[in-house]
């Protein structure tokens, strides 16, 4: 994994705080056997080689070497380390790459466009993982998981034949056991259709297909949610009613949240972790739906009434935050939305209450349909939202 890194100047390179010479103990931490040591050698690399997106020659001159890592069978949590690779290369969501497809129609090409970077080593890291990305076919049906999960978004943004991609996806969405992966899977097939312009057809007609029995209702969620954001001429006519009938099934049908093990290293990445929300998945379905439907706020309005009427805490948990970018971003008539999160501070679960006042608290005179419960929580005296706000940030 390492050979010929000791011949590498690393101390005439830099990184976002200096001299890179210290990027090799990096690179050999995320190989490390203590997790901790791998968390920290992550948080590092994203701290200083590749702070804040940028790119510097130590990010460059790490790349076949974070390509050994993620190649390498058996070493744990090579997923972040995908996912390292596919930041470093840049391309982003939303950036058309060229049709791809050979229908001949013009296209932007592999480049960044009207976003291109204004420092050669963006273009330079952008070609390396371009040219790695071989690597990421095989990682599609690699035994842990969560490479799975990371390979697949990779694959789509850097992998040159579209087509070939798009089988891969398919067949693997055929095979795959772990819904987690599956889920990836449908949300690569979204972001293959918004990178490449041109023929793609057959990705949406697959998404289509995805939307329907007999598939489970967490995957129909996901197709409908990329859907949304790159064929909405071909959502289902009854759009909400439908999210929320899903909606309400997968919580049937979801086993109770166990939380997974985490290391407990002070860094950003252990930080992000611990904050994650009870239902992550499901936050992550219901998001990227509200994001496509952009300006449809009557749309959004019913499902975010149709989440915040849910029996489960988590799916009305997620709605409440949902919300705050709704309000935020799009002026509409918020009374019912409004006073069904004032329920919420009844609720007999902390986070869940925490998360009502924290939105409802920025709203000012649009929270006045939920003003009588707020008085009622601040005169019950239950009002915890800073200790419990402390409790989830804890190490």
């Amino acid at each position: 994994m390492f050979r010929g890194i000791d011949e590498v100047d690393w101390a005439s390179m830099e990184h976002a705080y200096g001299s890179a010479a210290d990027v090799p103990e990096l690179l050999r931490g995320l190989a490390s056997p203590l997790p901790q040591d791998r968390e920290t050698a992550l948080d590092g690399m994203y701290g200083a080689v590749h702070h804040q997106g940028d790119v510097y020659d130590s990010t460059l001159a790490s790349i076949p070497f974070l390509f050994a890592l993620a190649g390498h069978p058996g070493l744990p949590d090579r997923g972040g380390i995908v996912e390292l690779l596919a930041s470093i290369g840049g391309s982003e969501d939303g950036e058309i790459l060229g049709d791809g497809f050979g229908d001949g129609e013009d296209g932007a090409g592999g480049g960044q466009g009207a976003e291109a970077p204004e420092d050669d080593n963006y273009a330079m890291a952008q070609a390396a993982v371009r040219a790695g990305a071989a690597v990421f076919l095989g990682l599609v049906t690699d035994a842990d998981p969560e490479v799975r999960r990371a390979a697949p978004s990779a694959l789509v943004r850097f992998h040159d034949e579209p087509p070939h991609v798009l089988g891969l996806l398919s067949e693997r969405l055929r095979d795959e056991q772990e819904d987690g992966v599956r889920l990836a899977l449908v949300e690569s097939l979204g972001l293959l259709a918004r990178l490449h312009g041109g023929s793609t057809a057959a990705v949406v007609d697959c998404l289509v297909s995805l939307c329907g029995s007999p598939h489970d209702p967490g995957l129909r969620l996901a197709a409908l949610g990329q859907l949304a954001s790159c064929a909405p001429d071909r959502l289902p006519a009854d759009l909400v009613p439908t999210v929320v009938a899903l909606l309400h099934t997968r919580s049937q049908r979801i086993r109770p949240a166990t939380e997974p093990v985490r290391t407990s290293t002070d860094t950003l990445i252990g930080s992000l972790r611990r904050m994650r929300p009870a239902d992550e998945e499901g936050a992550q379905l219901l998001r990227t739906l509200h994001k496509a439907l952009g300006a449809r706020t009557t749309d959004r309005i019913a499902l975010l009434k149709g989440q915040l009427s849910s029996r489960n805490t988590a799916d009305r948990c997620n709605a409440v935050w949902m919300s705050a970018g709704l309000f935020r971003e799009w002026r509409a008539a918020y009374e019912e939305p409004v006073a069904l999160i004032g329920e919420q501070l009844g609720s007999d679960e902390e986070r869940l209450r925490c998360a009502a006042v924290s939105v409802l608290e920025f709203l000012f005179t649009l929270a006045a349909p939920a003003a009588d419960r707020l008085a009622a929580l601040v005169e019950s005296g239950t009002d915890s939202r800073g200790e419990a706000r402390r409790r989830w940030t804890a190490p």
